[in-house]
């Protein structure tokens, strides 16, 4: 490929007819990078190719094996067709052809026979289109992703200034953090009495990092003493929550930044008790902010099981009780529930912590929250990320010389690599594969249907199926280890979505 064929826009002409699919290329290919695909499988064997490289898809609907529809179908259930315009170009022009057509997300729709001039302007137009609609998100996107970065600095910053003076670890905020999240993460699945969003937790967490902001204020001799607080300098401690709070009241901008209203509750009410005997205002049950309510419980239990100048580290277990038993105030009855409900989770989170894994977990934090963004749902930088990772992956996959597959539940569908491919004799996209004959070659009925049946019983929490049996591969019966997993949705109510795995020699293994 030369340097000016580099520069230029792609399009992917699908369609069976060699002659339309050169008459379209011919008009076209002065202006654009031309590539082909005779069927519907081909076509989509070259989109999981090359994915985003292409500008556009000139797709016919009438073709063997798999047509257009189906096409457009794998499209929207791998979500390609919300970063790649597809014109569709057909001689079926009946309204009910058209109207599918647009349903299944394409852009345009031109009837044969076709004008040139149409033609030429149609494309110009939609490629036009999208690229000024792919730079705006990039550029909304790059700023969302600037502004929490921003934000994430200076909270970590001002927490660890006060974790310094305060002569603990980093690690307390990082704790907080962690276990402000699990919690959160808990509540969500349990209720939506809160209508919490992704993009709350993310904040929430954020912003638990300032909950103690207010001890810059209180005097170093208070602050650090070794042993139990004279009256007089417990009431001095206990007016870092409210000084905290006032702190961020007072900075002379982003008032109305979410971030920081959230912080103000969390820094003000964060020792506050459920049944009201809590401080600065004695707030009670739901008159505490859900946020204030977790940091809270997130950091009786840091501080319970964290060594202080004033006291030794008590276990995991034995904090889980004292929370539970009230020794430490009374708390949401709920959230009880949901820090047990995390507590394995939280004893591993906890050993596994340290100040170096800090910025991966903002970085997850920040790419959460651009994924559950609403409007940047699919947005053209985090396609082109995982685009980058699925390219990656499957270079790796053809130089590792192991039969590796993906298969999707809906529609029914089998991709190999092309290594893959050769090895079985099958095609890298297949259609339903569990009744295709082909397949059928490659591995028995019954133990496809034996197979079936594990990857069925499988869940979200034991995806894992490893399945023994015989695959007829690179034409000979050879005795095969089948390791797969099972892939499920993030939703609420998890939802099986497919397959990805690989055949090995059972020999090698």
């Amino acid at each position: 490929m030369n340097e000016k064929s580099k520069n230029k826009e792609r399009i992917l002409i699908v369609d069976d007819s060699e002659m339309n699919r050169m008459l379209l290329a011919d008009m076209l290919e002065g202006d654009y990078e031309i590539l082909e695909a005779g069927d519907g499988a081909r076509g989509i064997a070259t989109l999981q190719q090359m994915g985003s490289q292409i500008s556009l898809v000139l797709l016919d609907i009438v073709m063997p094996e798999m047509d257009g529809f189906e096409v457009l179908a794998v499209m929207n259930q791998k979500k390609w067709i919300q970063d790649i315009p597809v014109i569709m170009i057909s001689a079926e022009s009946m309204p009910s052809y058209v109207q599918r057509a647009y349903e299944l997300g394409v852009t345009d729709y031109i009837s044969r026979p076709f004008d040139s001039l149409v033609v030429q302007r149609r494309v110009n137009n939609t490629i036009m289109l999208y690229a000024k609609q792919k730079k705006l998100i990039k550029m909304v996107t790059n700023q969302m992703y600037e502004k929490e970065k921003n934000a994430s600095l200076m909270v970590s910053i001002l927490s660890h200034i006060v974790e310094f003076r305060n002569g603990e670890s980093g690690l307390h905020v990082l704790h907080i953090q962690t276990i402000t999240e699990l919690i959160l993460k808990s509540l969500l699945g349990k209720t939506d009495k809160y209508q919490l969003s992704h993009e709350d937790i993310n904040m929430i967490t954020m912003a638990s990092a300032l909950h103690d902001i207010g001890k810059i204020a209180i005097p170093s001799e208070v602050l650090n003493k070794p042993g139990r607080f004279t009256a007089e300098e417990y009431e001095i401690m206990k007016t870092h929550s409210a000084v905290g709070a006032s702190m961020l009241k007072d900075l002379p901008f982003h008032q109305d930044e979410p971030l920081v209203k959230v912080a103000y509750q969390i820094c003000r009410w964060h020792h506050e008790r459920y049944d009201g005997r809590g401080y600065p205002d004695g707030l009670k049950g739901e008159e505490i902010p859900i946020g204030a309510q977790v940091v809270s419980m997130a950091d009786v239990y840091d501080a319970l099981t964290s060594v202080r100048v004033y006291k030794k580290a008590f276990s995991h277990e034995t904090a889980l009780q004292m929370i539970q038993d009230g020794e430490c105030g009374t708390f949401n009855p709920l959230l009880v529930e949901c820090l047990l409900d995390v507590a394995d989770s939280l004893a591993e989170e906890m050993k596994e912590a340290n100040l170096n894994n800090k910025n991966e977990k903002e970085i997850r934090s920040i790419v959460n929250e651009i994924l559950h963004y609403e409007d940047l749902e699919d947005s053209n930088s985090a396609l082109h990320y995982l685009e980058d990772e699925r390219v990656k992956n499957q270079f790796y996959a053809s130089i590792s010389r192991e039969i590796q597959f993906e298969y999707t539940a809906s529609p029914a569908m089998m991709t190999l690599t092309e290594w893959s491919a050769r090895c079985l004799g099958l095609s890298e996209i297949t259609m339903d594969p569990v009744n295709n004959e082909k397949v059928l070659e490659s591995i028995s009925s019954k133990d496809m249907k034996n197979l079936q049946e594990l990857i069925h019983k499988t869940t979200p929490e034991e995806p894992d199926v490893r399945y023994r049996c015989k695959t007829r591969t690179e034409g000979k019966l050879r005795a095969s280890e089948i390791i797969c997993r099972a892939v499920w949705s993030d939703e609420e109510e998890p939802q099986y979505i497919g397959v990805i795995g690989k055949v090995l020699d059972d020999r090698e293994e």
